[in-house]
């Protein structure tokens, strides 16, 4: 079940909705569900809390939904905390999978539930045209397979943290 629990589904243009679409149903055989308020937009670019809690509860809820999958990232889904029904999510366990923004929810479930949650790719990221490869790879072994496997790097170049402002903290 896809849901956006931070920005709106509608601020991935939907050019790229098509192709991640695309890619769950023609590369990873999956039938794909929406939250019923995903295309809900208000002026900050996100839905109502209301509507993001309902979409959350519902998607674990579903006894058909196999995982809950994050449309995007954003800014507020810690906004959802104070309000999650913990009870819905711990009696209806499956993977959970988003970054960014949403590592707030993948904190938050871990420590009021057990339940592991995956700091993956969004769904609009299933519309990156070029170097997705290796996430695709990790995607389907870490949710389709029970081989157990390694995880190596990427191969992409990376010159390690930048310093913006050199100094001390406490």
């Amino acid at each position: 079940c896809v849901i956006s629990p931070s920005k709106s589904f509608l601020t991935v243009p939907l050019k790229e909705r098509v192709l991640a679409e695309k890619r769950f149903k023609n590369e990873l055989g999956l039938k794909i569900k929406y939250g019923k308020n995903i295309k809900e937009k208000d002026m900050l670019g996100s839905s109502p809390l209301d509507s993001r809690l309902k979409d959350l509860h519902s998607a674990f809820a579903d006894k058909k939904a196999k995982a809950v999958i994050c449309a995007y990232g954003g800014t507020n889904s810690n906004t959802l905390l104070p309000h999650i029904n913990w009870n819905i999510i711990k009696k209806n366990p499956k993977p959970f999978i988003g970054y960014s923004d949403i590592t707030a929810l993948n904190n938050a479930i871990y420590a009021k539930t057990g339940l592991v949650t995956y700091s993956g790719p969004t769904f609009s990221d299933f519309a990156t045209k070029r170097g997705f490869e290796y996430s695709m790879e990790y995607f389907q072994k870490c949710l389709f397979s029970k081989n157990s496997y390694e995880v190596v790097p990427s191969g992409k170049k990376n010159d390690g943290p930048i310093v913006l402002r050199e100094g001390k903290a406490k």
